[in-house]
């Protein structure tokens, strides 16, 4: 097994002459406390080649990059670099040897600038030894010009909205002119039209020979931009195939061990009267004058591009960013959100889009972050909180969600991200709400998972629930929204009801 100090002649020299493939792992296995994460796991990458892993959250994917990526080292099994055996012992082994990973949860030091995250630890220097930060942005304008990114190097990450963040981590890792580039859920933020951009950035980067891992639960992406697709299960390789040898459905049986038939179970239930009425809200420079109103039982889909406000109209209306003006009408009752408190005193319950940053306290356990918003509320009795209740109606969401953890008293930062995102959701269904406001509720979860969660946002609705659901996956609105609002640049630019919306309407709208 070769050490890192040895491990960058294998990148200069080229390794083993005619080596058949750029990496191959070979009976892989990794455990955590409690987990097998990986049990004989095998993966192969061809040069110039895109590969896509497949699979439900907590079937291993992400703990096999990182594992590549050097930040996990294995317990078992061997990973070989053009034909050499390595052991990558950190990430800066990886980079220094041709390996860079773009993370599903970002990394971004979210007060430096964008050109000084991308060349962090690599800052170019002037003669006095100081950094040259003119040199340092003329690099990353050019980085950004050959992969045809608009976005300021001067300005901090912190003001950059998640879509924006995503198109940095890809640019930083492709910065290192890697052999080997991992990408896990690189579109998880992304509209359609910045897929497309991705997607001419892939290709370049295939055609000069770089070996792509591809991570994605998407399965219109799957086979729009990879060669070959592997597919785990349980910690299980299953197996893998040319992605054109092989049917969508095929993929998730593979995935699942079964069929999923239904994707969007969307039940017709009967719609009741106006439970959330909002009139002319505005956040100055964010949105304005947006009027809807949702019904008890009813979905309320909410469409629009990256930048369209969507999601800060759902923080103002959880009182995370109170509103400048407007109102909100709740019951029949005009209600001042000024705080995250006041909306849950009325019924309120919001998941938010970025789970890592806004969503999960990552070093407490999962049973913590299930029950953090009913403490001190429902399960309180005499002054004090009937843990053990509180601990019952936790395990029994955690067995509903199909949340896989080892039990609620693990870490969550030790969950996948969509087993982290189903944590998350159980939170919010132990207030029992009457109006759920779900931001990207299914993105980084597997196929399975999404029909699940489809399902109980349908039994919601079915119970009387008020849903405003956002999403950036059309299939998603068009197949679980009642009626559709559609938003451009802060204002609402319409309405579909769902008989009468598809995607050219719709995208119609968010285009004005």
């Amino acid at each position: 097994m070769l050490k890192p100090a040895t491990m960058k002649a294998v990148r200069e020299s080229g390794a083993v002459p005619g080596a058949a493939f750029l990496m191959e792992v070979e009976n892989v296995r990794k455990t955590f406390p409690g987990v097998v994460a990986l049990d004989d796991v095998s993966f192969r990458l061809r040069r110039g080649t895109v590969h896509a892993l497949m699979g439900e959250n907590g079937a291993g994917k992400s703990t096999l990059m990182k594992i590549i990526a050097g930040v996990y080292q294995p317990n078992g099994g061997t990973v070989r670099l053009k034909g050499q055996p390595i052991r990558l012992e950190s990430p800066l082994d990886a980079l220094e040897n041709g390996i860079a990973m773009i993370h599903q949860e970002l990394n971004l030091m979210p007060f430096m600038t964008v050109a000084e995250n991308i060349w962090i630890r690599r800052e170019p220097m002037t003669r006095f030894g100081f950094v040259d930060h003119k040199a340092m942005r003329e690099k990353t304008a050019a980085l950004f010009e050959r992969l045809n990114i608009e976005i300021d190097p001067e300005i901090e990450v912190r003001h950059l909205s998640v879509a924006s963040r995503q198109m940095v981590e890809i640019a930083k890792a492709v910065s290192y002119d890697s052999d080997v580039l991992i990408m896990d859920e690189p579109t998880s933020a992304l509209t359609e039209r910045e897929v497309e951009h991705l997607f001419r950035i892939i290709r370049d980067l295939k055609a000069q020979g770089i070996g792509i891992v591809y991570i994605t639960h998407k399965m219109n992406e799957l086979f729009e931009i990879a060669d070959e697709v592997s597919v785990f299960r349980d910690g299980r390789y299953i197996g893998t195939h040319a992605s054109e040898d092989v049917t969508r459905d095929e993929i998730i049986r593979m995935m699942v061990g079964r069929a999923v038939t239904d994707l969007f179970p969307k039940e017709t239930v009967p719609v009741g009267d106006v439970v959330l009425k909002v009139k002319d809200l505005t956040l100055d420079g964010v949105f304005r004058d947006v009027s809807f109103d949702v019904r008890a039982g009813e979905i309320l889909g909410v469409a629009g591009l990256v930048g369209s406000g969507r999601s800060n109209v759902a923080e103002t209306l959880f009182g995370v960013t109170p509103a400048s003006r407007g109102t909100i009408t709740i019951r029949g009752e005009a209600v001042d959100v000024s705080s995250p408190t006041v909306a849950m005193r009325h019924g309120m319950a919001f998941l938010t889009e970025d789970r890592k940053d806004t969503g999960c306290f990552l070093p407490l356990d999962v049973l913590s972050n299930m029950q953090i918003a009913v403490i001190g509320s429902r399960f309180v009795k005499g002054g004090f909180v009937q843990e053990r209740e509180i601990a019952r109606r936790c395990d029994e969401l955690k067995d509903m969600l199909r949340v896989k953890t080892p039990d609620l008293h693990e870490r969550i930062e030790n969950l996948s991200g969509g087993n982290q995102q189903k944590a998350l959701i159980a939170r919010w269904l132990m207030t029992e709400p009457s109006i759920l406001i779900l931001d990207e509720p299914t993105r980084g979860i597997d196929v399975g998972a999404k029909a699940e969660i489809h399902r109980l946002i349908s039994k919601l609705a079915r119970q009387g629930v008020a849903i405003i659901m956002i999403s950036s996956e059309m299939p998603e609105v068009l197949g679980m929204s009642d009626r559709i609002m559609v938003m451009h640049e802060g204002h609402v630019t319409g309405f579909l009801d769902r008989a009468e919306a598809d995607q050219v309407k719709v995208m119609d709208l968010a285009a004005q």
